[in-house]
């Protein structure tokens, strides 16, 4: 019976609702030839106290906390907006292919029926759960097929119906009506004409004993005044996953130091997991030590910009611009000027973080060793940052993004499994309150952006990827959209501002991959902000 409950609450987790017009008392699961009826007074019981009655109690095995936990899963939706949602949701292929299973798993509902009660569960107050799922049911008994129901479970994955939804509300309400062509004068993704030179520096900082690689890349036509990107990695991967984006921006004439960080490299995570302790796969420290590293780096070039040799004037660390992808998007963003908020993070970590949440949502809970509440860890010098697929999530609390002052550049991909777009870049998104944008990836991934020659090792087998020819406008975007932002710190600011528009990212959009850039969310999108499984 638990592994029924479990599937119905994964079904549940999709959106999926039952009418509130009466109470069921009782629900009979039926499995071929077999039947068993449950109270659902006492499974409210458990699910609230975690008491089982002595009905229960003959299933002790099976009521485990794992299930209680799921019992009390809620989706919660702006109830003026319930409506919307399930429109949204039918409209999917996979939803419609979801509620027609739901006829056969419950008998006597209809598709018509299945609508409607989705909008009447997304309207209660404290939102759908399977308990509310099960009371509010408009018959004394519920009988439930349990083949279809395990079927269900099987076929479809809450989160991505979710995330598919959600990109099909974001795909159409974050495009912004173009009026006439986008016909640039040039291509800011093209390759630029300067030769591109690359050099390899291993920094060793002696006081914090870290051994720090970089790979700097530029050519003959930087100047001093051009300012500097610096490329931080995220979880796991090391400082070539984007080589094509430091050439790219290197022959444009901007130097580019993309770092590598030893606490949480490829190197450092294969270690941790060969010696069998995973509490050491990401150190809390490396929360403070990431920021640290770039900050030691900039000292570190400035003083090799004054010394004769290739890079003499070429290194302008006065005026930087941090490029972070995932662990390396929150870098980016403490070292711009958010603060963290370990008390949040802790909050989550100890009441809301379950076994199903996804990587992202664990890795921040690393950090919750570090002593203090909250901590700057800013670095004046950088002066923007790009962040693609940030890691986020309650790291900066609800108000620790506000505190950033500069322009920001947020990547988000609709079906990343990894750090999902609402909790960890569309939310964050609206906290910031300088010049920012956001760009959107319907249906890309985490790892759509890496270089397509990097290797992610068993990563992509785990969690499925998209990285071929079919996110290629992707990267050209980035391509573009990052040379256009860094050269907002120059005086060609104007030159390549309009590549920092909807127009841009749009022309640049496929129906596979609808792309979108915006400077803030439409008024249209910000009630789907409360859309949430918890």
């Amino acid at each position: 019976m638990q592994g029924l409950l479990f599937s119905l609450g994964l079904v549940l987790s999709s959106g999926v609702a039952i009418p509130a017009t009466l109470a069921a008392e009782t629900v009979t699961i039926r499995f071929g030839p077999f039947q068993q009826s449950v109270a659902i007074a006492d499974i409210e019981k458990f699910a609230k106290t975690g008491t089982l009655s002595k009905t229960l109690q003959a299933y002790e095995s099976l009521f485990t906390p794992e299930l209680r936990g799921l019992l009390n899963r809620r989706v919660q939706v702006d109830p003026k907006f319930a409506d919307k949602f399930v429109d949204e949701l039918t409209l999917l292929p996979q939803g419609k292919q979801l509620i027609t299973s739901l006829t056969a798993a419950i008998p006597g509902s209809t598709v018509e029926s299945l609508q409607a009660t989705m909008s009447i569960g997304l309207r209660q107050v404290n939102g759908l759960s399977v308990v509310s799922f099960l009371k509010a049911y408009p018959t004394e008994n519920i009988s439930l097929d349990a083949t279809q129901i395990l079927q269900i479970a099987t076929d479809f994955n809450p989160n991505n119906l979710q995330n598919q939804a959600l990109g099909s509300i974001l795909a159409r309400n974050l495009a912004v009506k173009i009026n006439t062509p986008f016909r640039p004068s040039f291509d800011p993704a093209a390759t630029g004409q300067a030769p591109v030179q690359q050099q390899t520096l291993t920094l060793q900082d002696k006081q914090r004993q870290r051994s720090i690689p970089v790979d700097i890349y530029w050519s003959q036509t930087t100047d001093t005044t051009a300012p500097l990107v610096v490329i931080s990695h995220g979880f796991g991967a090391n400082r070539r996953f984007a080589i094509y984006l430091a050439r790219h921006l290197a022959s444009h004439g901007i130097s580019v130091a993309a770092i590598e960080h030893p606490g949480s490299n490829g190197v450092a995570i294969s270690n941790a997991a060969n010696q069998g302790d995973l509490a050491k796969l990401l150190p809390a420290t490396e929360f403070i030590d990431r920021p640290k590293d770039v900050s030691f780096l900039l000292n570190e070039l400035a003083i090799l910009n004054t010394q004769p040799g290739q890079l003499q004037g070429k290194l302008n660390t006065e005026k930087v611009t941090v490029i972070g992808h995932s662990l390396g998007g929150y870098t980016a963003l403490a070292l711009v000027g958010g603060e963290i908020n370990l008390e949040e993070v802790r909050q989550f970590c100890k009441t809301s973080l379950r076994l199903v949440d996804p990587l992202g949502d664990w890795l921040q809970c690393a950090a919750t060793p570090l002593k203090g509440k909250k901590f700057q860890l800013q670095d004046e010098r950088v002066k923007s940052a790009i962040t693609l697929n940030p890691l986020t999530g309650k790291l900066f609390g609800k108000q620790g993004l506000s505190r950033i002052n500069k322009p920001v550049l947020i990547l988000t991909a609709t079906e990343d499994a990894l750090t999902p777009a609402l909790t960890h870049q569309i939310r964050p998104f609206t906290q910031l309150r300088g010049n920012k944008y956001l760009l959107t990836a319907i249906g890309a991934t985490h790892l759509s952006i890496l270089d397509p020659t990097y290797s992610t090792g068993e990563a992509s087998q785990i969690i499925p990827e998209k990285r071929g020819a079919e996110t290629q406008p992707l990267r050209q975007l980035i391509r573009g959209v990052s040379l256009a932002f860094v050269k907002q710190l120059t005086p060609e600011a104007q030159t390549y501002q309009p590549f920092l528009t909807a127009a841009y990212a749009q022309s640049l959009s496929t129906p596979e991959l609808p792309l979108r850039l915006n400077a803030d969310l439409p008024t249209n999108v910000k009630p789907w902000l409360d859309l949430a499984v918890k």
